[in-house]
């Protein structure tokens, strides 16, 4: 895995703009937070409320599950201080939060958490792993989950064939021309697709991800919602 400081999302511009205008770039997104949200709504809310949010950018994932569970107990992990700094002022709020610093990479290496969670959440970061990097961060995340908490991935998958990844890249391009006019950029990332092979990202299969959770112990391990290249993923610690 690339060094998180030398990638494009360690910039303070880059990872901004992708953040204004994450409605508009992330195919469906609004209809994958309400996936997260009702999950976390039948299967935990009332009973298991310790939240982990890796990777969690400007803390919209913890933001929408508060909205659903004023009693959650967070703590949002990022390798970037401009992303914590908009986590901090989204939840600003929320008293019960814990802010820590820190990439995947160094997360794997010297562990910083020191508890268990119940609800352990992910969007649009561990595609940025390789296939070795995956399997150790799942059994990780399995590691660090209560008895009977659960894991969520956000992520883009890589396509099982080269035929239906043009087909999804082609979704994903008209899914964002369509919303050209509110985009709060003056690139309009009309090369964001592209950017989905560059060397900061190593997506996997889908077939591969969750023959990996249930190797690193998972159970109840399932797809719950793809569109294209767009798909949410997890499972449950028995």
């Amino acid at each position: 895995m690339t060094d998180f400081n030398e990638t494009d999302w360690a910039k303070a511009d880059f990872s901004n703009e992708f953040a204004e205008n994450a409605d508009d770039f992330v195919l469906e997104r609004r209809r994958l937070l309400q996936i997260m949200k009702s999950f976390y709504g039948h299967f935990l809310a009332g009973k298991m409320n310790r939240v982990l949010d890796l990777g969690c950018g400007d803390g919209v994932l913890t933001a929408e599950l508060l909205g659903t569970d004023g009693s959650i107990d967070a703590t949002l992990v990022d390798g970037s201080d401009e992303m914590l700094k908009k986590a901090k002022e989204r939840l600003k709020a929320y008293g019960r939060a814990r802010f820590v610093k820190t990439g995947f990479q160094e997360l794997l290496k010297k562990d910083p958490l020191d508890e268990n969670f119940d609800f352990i959440v992910s969007s649009l970061a561990v595609h940025h792993l390789d296939r070795s990097e995956k399997g150790r961060l799942f059994r990780y995340i399995h590691d660090h989950l209560s008895v009977g908490g659960c894991f969520m991935n956000i992520d883009v998958v890589l396509s099982p064939t080269a035929r239906l990844e043009e087909w999804y890249l082609l979704l994903w391009k008209e899914w964002i021309a369509e919303r050209q006019e509110t985009l709060k950029t003056g690139k309009g990332f009309a090369d964001i697709t592209e950017r989905h092979r560059n060397k900061d990202n190593r997506p996997d299969t889908l077939e591969f991800q969750l023959d990996s959770l249930r190797s690193a112990g998972f159970k109840d391990v399932d797809c719950f919602y793809k569109y294209g290249v767009f798909s949410v993923f997890g499972g449950r610690k028995g």
